[in-house]
């Protein structure tokens, strides 16, 4: 791997989102292509961050500033992307919002970017989403993933008014249906009729990539 590829994602792995624009920036003008960017420094420096993670080395902050380092990063180069008509790997496609009455995002757009990193084609449609929203995308978009985030007790009974509301539509056998926040847990998944329940951002990947088989 060439250097500015090594240096892109030390970038992302430190969390340094300035870094990793002006290295992307320099990474095309050295002519990597974007795919290689994304698949060569990228990608891998998400799973690290993901890695580093799950073993506590990092905390939430770290993941935020990683985050936010990948974003920089990709904002150079998906222009460029669309400019030269090229077109990533798609694994699938997810829908993701934090469910009506509750407002935290923090958590939600974690899980966004480290889908969007992994492969996934990623439809964030921020807080306080109405089921009736989150059925209108689906409906848009193809999804065959929904993620569903609840931070308080008082709104996590909304993930299930979202897997009613599907089901009403005539959706729930098009798509696998996936919920986190802090009160929620597998038995809240199971009761609900969710498809799976992840605990951070980084399980969320594994637990995607299960449900669809990829």
């Amino acid at each position: 791997m060439s250097q500015v590829l090594t240096q892109l994602q030390e970038a992302v792995i430190k969390g340094l989102p300035d870094q990793a624009q002006e290295l992307a920036t320099q990474a095309l003008g050295d002519d990597v292509a974007p795919l290689t960017a994304i698949d060569k420094a990228l990608n891998p420096a998400m799973q690290i961050v993901g890695d580093k993670y799950e073993s506590g080395e990092y905390f939430i902050p770290d993941l935020v500033m990683a985050a936010e380092a990948m974003k920089g990063a990709m904002a150079v180069i998906e222009p460029v992307l669309i400019e030269r008509q090229e077109k990533r790997q798609v694994l699938g496609t997810v829908v993701i919002g934090t469910v009506e009455g509750d407002i935290h995002e923090i958590g939600k757009s974690l899980v966004g970017t480290m889908l969007s990193a992994s492969g996934f084609q990623v439809h964030d449609m921020g807080v306080d989403v109405p089921a009736s929203k989150f059925v209108e995308r689906v409906k848009e978009t193809g999804a065959n993933v929904v993620g569903l985030s609840a931070l308080l007790t008082t709104t996590m009974r909304n993930q299930e008014t979202v897997i009613e509301a599907l089901q009403e539509a005539g959706l729930r056998e098009q798509v696998k249906v996936i919920i986190g926040g802090a009160p929620t847990s597998p038995d809240w998944a199971q009761t609900i009729g969710a498809d799976g329940y992840a605990e951070n951002a980084n399980e969320t990947v594994g637990i995607v990539r299960q449900l669809l088989g990829v």
